[in-house]
């Protein structure tokens, strides 16, 4: 693939559409997210300057039905692979 036609990852990104971080042009790619120097597939968001990603609460599920997420903190890296 090339670059250039690759839109430029944002700094906060989401995978829910409903959510206003969501940018549906970046999904038409494939997306690497580091967490403190390991490769996580479990990403829900990201936020690169706060420095924190979301994932899934493995059984807990809000009012709407929707899985809980769990908010980490440490080091963010989003790349294209």
């Amino acid at each position: 693939m090339n670059d250039t036609t690759r839109p430029e990852l944002p700094d906060h990104l989401s995978i829910d559409p409903r959510s206003p971080h969501h940018v549906a042009a970046v999904f038409e790619h494939d997306i690497g997210i580091n967490f403190n120097d390991k490769e996580r597939f479990d990403v829900e968001e990201y936020c690169i300057s706060e420095g924190w990603i979301k994932v899934q609460h493995a059984t807990a599920k809000d009012r709407r039905g929707q899985p809980m997420l769990i908010k980490l903190k440490g080091k963010v890296d989003a790349f294209y692979r």
